[in-house]
């Protein structure tokens, strides 16, 4: 299952810091192993169930946020240098987990996406911390975890909270706010 995490994930190069990159990498192992879902999953399920019939996968998206936070904290470093620091590790290991507990809130039946029992219980934000935690992320990057949906609102976000909500948002209620799909 590592090699298949690392080839989801080749945005796990990006994170310098060789424990933080291993406890990501472990985080979604352990989330596959608690899931009914594999990887080969994620490139066909709707990144959403909010959205009906949703065009885009769960990786596509994953991997845009990813991609959309890390170009923001580099637009951030080159415009403001370090009057707003944003800790790229944090950032990237964030955005890599944001999702992770959606592994638990979704399920497949007869080859359909649709939420678990626990998903009906626990939101991903919490499940997906519980499973960081249990890999030994630090507390920063599970704060990333924890805010980057709806729930953050009631919490001040870090710098790197913050742009992982945004760039999740930007790709997320186009979708949601259009209805009917792109």
């Amino acid at each position: 299952m590592r090699a298949k995490v690392a080839a989801l994930w080749p945005e796990l190069q990006w994170i310098r810091d060789p424990d933080l990159r291993e406890k990501t990498l472990v985080t979604w192992v352990r989330a596959f192993e608690e899931s009914t879902l594999s990887p080969e999953d994620l490139h066909r399920i709707p990144f959403t169930l909010l959205v009906p019939d949703c065009p885009v996968s769960f990786m596509a998206h994953k991997r845009c946020v990813v991609h959309i936070a890390r170009r923001a904290a580099e637009a951030i470093r080159e415009h403001m240098g370090d009057a707003l620091p944003v800790d790229m590790d944090t950032l990237v290991a964030g955005a890599i987990l944001a999702d992770v507990g959606k592994l638990l809130e979704y399920e497949t039946v007869a080859g359909l996406p649709r939420q678990s029992a626990r998903g009906r219980c626990l939101r991903h934000p919490f499940t997906g911390v519980a499973l960081a935690m249990a890999a030994g992320v630090p507390d920063a990057v599970c704060h990333v975890i924890a805010t980057h949906a709806g729930e953050g609102d009631l919490v001040r976000r870090s710098v790197e909270a913050t742009l992982v909500h945004h760039a999740d948002f930007m790709s997320f209620l186009p979708f949601k706010q259009r209805g009917d799909g792109p």
